[in-house]
């Protein structure tokens, strides 16, 4: 009798547990959460990116093999639930942590990374540091927080000037602002044959500005058709957005319609219009125009559809694979980017090569070059304390590494403090100053005053350099020229000095 009860009691109780783990295993299928949608971004043209940026939450997650299967009764559900229940297939609530983390997982880490000025291992995403995986664009998006910009063609006003936004546009079309590089620049037609080695350099979009005064257009239009249409290659089409800017006491009789133009292919059996140009017959020269140095460089800076930008001159070309190496590095943020509270930019070492040596690709290449006495720095014999860099020497000196990285700090002060930098910088940075012409020199000093004042850190990279188009370049006297510094000089320390100091202030340390 005593038998037969336990022996009820004890099939009840296995009943009773069979009950148990069959509504807990329900319950447990329907609380794990599901990845969320994923969002392609699509070009206005319906395609897939090639660089997919996905919203994706992924999840691996060690569950039972039932949730996977579909049951007609509850006795086979009873049955597979009686013949798994094992210390070792249990089902669990916990996720697993995958071989590879996710977008999400990086995204999720950035982001604390972020909030506590930690560095995020760069082992868990960075490959090749001349690639931009989805990881670090991932990365960036977060560290960022930029915002996209239109790209669309435009006729304004700046001053004196009209300005033909996005004239003709690059095939790249629209861009996320974190994505890459803009390496903004300026030029009259007469040098353009700079384009396609800076471009081939650097691939990746350039935003140019094209001074074309009356007649000057008409050349430019054709110069800026030969580079699309007639070279074996694609790369102007697919990276350089053209903007043409004119004074309006110089508005041409007629300005072409790209959208006509471009649509018959240029004749390629002509001569590029930029070769052998005599610069005495240009109309800018004709007219005694000066050249709104600053004026070319922030339109061309204010059209960059990227958070970062490079604003440099036509002639100088980057050292390749900057820009992938370059987002790389932020994306790892490592010190001391995830340590300076101030504001920075990112300068980059400038170099001249002889006129018969060919440009060097990498660091070390250039080093044998200087050893060779082949390469000097930048404006040595010009102006040398415009471009004095910072651990100048021990740059040149330091082995190149495998992935780029800050190698000094510097201050626009002390022996630096006539420092003219080209930099890696944002949208956020100070403007140059239009009012100032290339013919009076010191364009670029304004600017370097404000950067002072608001103490800047000059984030020196260590393996990105441009270099000068072939030709070591000596000082000349310029009568005509010195006649204009001169000019150029009274009126930024007697004008524009007392304005910057109600603007921004001084600083000790800080001039002109």
């Amino acid at each position: 009798m005593v038998a037969n009860r336990r022996n009820f009691i004890f099939r009840v109780s296995i009943v009773i547990n069979v009950i148990v783990l069959f509504y807990t295993a329900l319950h447990l299928s329907g609380t794990y959460p599901s990845p969320q949608i994923e969002w392609v971004q699509i070009t206005s043209d319906g395609s897939e990116k090639s660089a997919e940026l996905r919203d994706t939450r992924e999840y691996t997650i060690v569950r039972n093999d039932t949730e996977s299967r579909t049951v007609d009764s509850g006795v086979k559900i009873v049955e597979e639930l009686t013949s798994q229940i094992t210390p070792s297939t249990m089902p669990s609530t916990n996720k697993t942590t995958s071989s590879t983390a996710s977008i999400a997982d990086v995204d999720s880490k950035a982001l604390e990374a972020q909030s506590t000025n930690e560095s995020l291992d760069e082992n868990a995403y960075t490959l090749d540091e001349n690639v931009i995986s989805e990881t670090t664009y991932s990365r960036l998006r977060s560290l960022l927080a930029c915002k996209d910009r239109y790209f669309l063609p435009e006729q304004l006003q700046r001053g004196e000037y009209w300005v033909l936004k996005n004239y003709i546009r690059a095939e790249h079309g629209e861009l996320e602002c974190h994505e890459t590089i803009t390496y903004t620049t300026h030029a009259g037609y007469e040098f353009l044959d700079n384009v396609l080695p800076l471009v081939e350099r650097w691939l990746a979009p350039v935003s140019l500005a094209i001074h074309a005064p009356g007649t000057d257009l008409a050349p430019t239009v054709d110069s800026i058709r030969y580079l699309r249409d007639c070279l074996s290659t694609d790369v102007i089409k697919q990276y350089v957005t053209f903007h043409i800017f004119i004074p309006n006491k110089h508005i041409p009789e007629n300005i072409p319609d790209p959208s006509k133009f471009l649509a018959t292919s240029y004749n390629c059996t002509l001569s590029p219009p930029y070769m052998n140009v005599n610069v005495s017959d240009t109309y800018m020269k004709q007219k005694k125009i000066l050249y709104p140095v600053n004026v070319a460089r922030n339109i061309a800076r204010d059209a960059a559809l990227t958070h970062f930008i490079l604003p440099s001159d036509i002639e100088l070309y980057p050292s390749p694979n900057l820009v992938p190496k370059f987002l790389n590095m932020i994306a790892r943020n490592a010190s001391p980017l995830n340590k300076s509270t101030n504001p920075r930019v990112f300068p980059i070492s400038l170099f001249e090569v002889a006129a018969n040596v060919q440009v060097p690709s990498t660091k070390t290449e250039l080093q044998a070059m200087l050893e060779k006495k082949i390469a000097i720095p930048f404006h040595k014999f010009v102006c040398q304390t415009c471009h004095n860099l910072p651990q100048g020497q021990q740059w040149m000196k330091a082995p190149e590494t495998s992935q780029m990285d800050v190698f000094h700090i510097g201050k626009r002060e002390g022996k630096y403090v006539h420092w003219e930098p080209i930099f890696i910088g944002t949208h956020q940075d100070p403007h140059y100053d239009d009012r100032l012409s290339w013919e009076g020199k010191k364009d670029k000093m304004t600017q370097g005053y404000i950067l002072c004042v608001k103490n800047y850190d000059f984030m020196i990279l260590n393996n990105a350099f441009l270099i000068h188009k072939p030709g070591i370049k000596h000082y000349k006297k310029d009568t005509r020229r010195e006649y204009l510094a001169s000019k150029q000089t009274f009126f930024v320390k007697n004008v524009i000095m007392p304005e910057l100091r109600k603007l921004f202030g001084t600083k000790t340390g800080c001039a002109l």
